[in-house]
């Protein structure tokens, strides 16, 4: 059973997220920023940085997923859904949103291939990212709970 949550877990786990996205484009930013500047809008700003309204895009994008995170990975979903079929809704959707992005804030031309196979190899490497984090976190988790446990046991 999970502790009661307060809005600072909500927005903790937002500007986490938020924050990671950010350090991401920053990157790629650094790295193809001046030569996508013509060709996407989120680097509108060449190598310089990221523009105020993709930052708000990325900042959206970043709520979308914290509402899903919560929604998929909490106590309601456990008891009706194997965790195999919440992280594949997870992705499933996110992708959409962030295709229903790409198209909406034009980040990249819709009929470019190329730039399509980029984004889902970036983002199965940042989803693989993620769940590795998560995996560790939970497995620091549970030996915490294991030495709260015996620490238990034994008194």
């Amino acid at each position: 059973m999970e502790e009661k949550k307060t809005i600072f877990h909500y927005i903790s786990q937002l500007f986490t997220t938020f924050g990671i996205i950010i350090v991401i484009f920053v990157v790629f930013g650094l790295i193809i920023g001046e030569s996508a500047k013509e060709y996407s809008s989120l680097f509108a700003l060449g190598s310089r940085g990221l523009a105020t309204g993709t930052i708000l895009q990325l900042l959206s994008l970043s709520t979308l997923i914290t509402i899903l995170r919560n929604i998929f990975f909490t106590d309601g979903l456990i008891k009706y859904m194997p965790l195999i079929a919440r992280n594949i809704c997870f992705f499933v959707i996110t992708t959409g949103i962030i295709a229903g992005y790409v198209a909406l804030f034009k980040w990249f031309p819709l009929s470019d291939v190329l730039a399509w196979v980029g984004f889902f190899i970036s983002f199965a490497i940042c989803s693989a990212i993620a769940i590795g984090v998560s995996k560790l976190k939970e497995k620091a988790e549970d030996k915490k709970m294991e030495k709260a446990l015996e620490k238990y046991q034994n008194n």
